[in-house]
């Protein structure tokens, strides 16, 4: 049974932080001791341990003395979107069903920011959301249920186009003093004091379509999830300390030498130890390079060009020709089949990239 203690990007610390920036916090107060910085927040690719997203999340409590803090759970929450996920957030989007969707939210359950873990269980014509919360810290317990409910809510609301309609809901969290703002995210009258989480609505709601269904996409968007998780699981020992010095600023512009060194090892010494793992230092280089590709194409922010020199290669062209080795499909291609199109009123970057910044039409 999969628990909340795994890495995760560190895009829901960055939320967290410009959370506490609107109610007055300084973003370095909510950092306080956590190993993270204004650089880590603004690296896509970064990862964080859970025991940090923890300290942000008890330094943002500790900075709001007399705040309700299911209710600041519950703000949090709501600025969970589908893009805040990466990769996942376009598999679920794409998914046939809603059904689909769920069961491909869960599976890849280790690619969210969740800690009250959600289980789908059917029972007749009604299904259930239960919310594992028994192994969450006491003292950050309420936050992050009422964070990870409110999430969930958010987007249902937005994938399927519609309200979640709940025939109930069960809370682990006492009674606020106003259940209004639980009232207005839920669409219903909450049940506070149980000993569990449950949302509960029609099993009908399972096989609606979902909205923006698509299926080449859903299956790319599904392998790029697997090839993602097994990364994140497989990297231990030595290569783990290699990725995270790729994953540094400039890491991708360092080269064998300049990262045996920041280990403390020789070139022959890194070269051996990683073969004991069964990888090299190339092997890895190409793995983060591909990650990293993946989630700056599909933030659309950047250009061909922009991205192939965060990458570390000092021409596009070579940058294209490594992502179709890796994928089968050129940077641009991959772009339109994971929906990552346009947005109104911006230029694409394979038309030009952000108005004033350096690019082209490479791919």
């Amino acid at each position: 049974m999969i628990g909340w203690d795994f890495p995760r990007g560190v895009m829901s610390a960055a939320l967290l932080a410009e959370f506490a920036g609107e109610l007055g916090v300084p973003r370095g107060e909510v950092l306080r001791g956590t190993g993270l910085d204004e650089t880590v927040l603004h690296d896509p690719l970064a990862q964080v341990e859970a025991h940090q997203e923890l300290a942000v999340v008890r330094n943002l409590i500790r900075s709001c003395p007399g705040r309700d803090v299911a209710l600041l759970g519950l703000t949090a929450g709501q600025r969970y979107h589908a893009t805040s996920y990466g990769i996942w957030g376009y598999a679920v989007t794409s998914s046939r069903t809603v059904r689909d969707a769920v069961e491909l939210a869960l599976r890849y359950i280790e690619l969210t920011y969740v800690f009250c873990v959600p289980e789908l269980r059917v029972d007749g014509e009604a299904a259930h959301l239960h919310c594992r919360d028994d192994d969450v810290p006491a003292d950050v317990r309420s936050f992050l249920l009422a964070r990870d409910i409110a999430a969930i809510f958010t987007l249902v609301r937005e994938q399927v186009g519609a309200p979640l309609r709940a025939h109930r809901v069960a809370l682990r969290l006492p009674e606020p003093a106003d259940a209004g703002p639980y009232r207005g995210l839920l669409g219903l009258e909450p049940e506070f004091g149980y000993d569990h989480t449950r949302v509960s609505f029609g099993r009908a709601l399972l096989d609606q379509p979902m909205p923006q269904a698509n299926e080449h996409t859903a299956a790319l968007c599904e392998r790029q999830c697997r090839e993602l998780l097994a990364r994140r699981r497989a990297r231990t020992g030595v290569a783990r300390l290699v990725r995270d010095q790729l994953l540094a600023v400039d890491g991708l512009r360092s080269d064998m030498e300049q990262v045996a060194a920041a280990l403390a090892m020789t070139v022959r010494t890194l070269r051996r130890r990683l073969a004991a793992e069964g990888t090299t230092y190339r092997a890895l280089l190409d793995e983060v390079r591909e990650a990293y590709a993946e989630e700056l194409l599909a933030t659309q922010a950047l250009s061909v060009e922009q991205i192939a020199y965060r990458l570390g290669y000092s021409e596009a062209s070579s940058f294209i020709h490594a992502f179709t080795r890796w994928k089968g499909v050129s940077p641009r291609e991959f772009r339109r089949r994971t929906g990552s199109g346009s947005r109104p009123g911006a230029r694409s970057p394979a038309d030009g990239g952000r108005p004033g910044s350096p690019a082209g039409r490479a791919d």
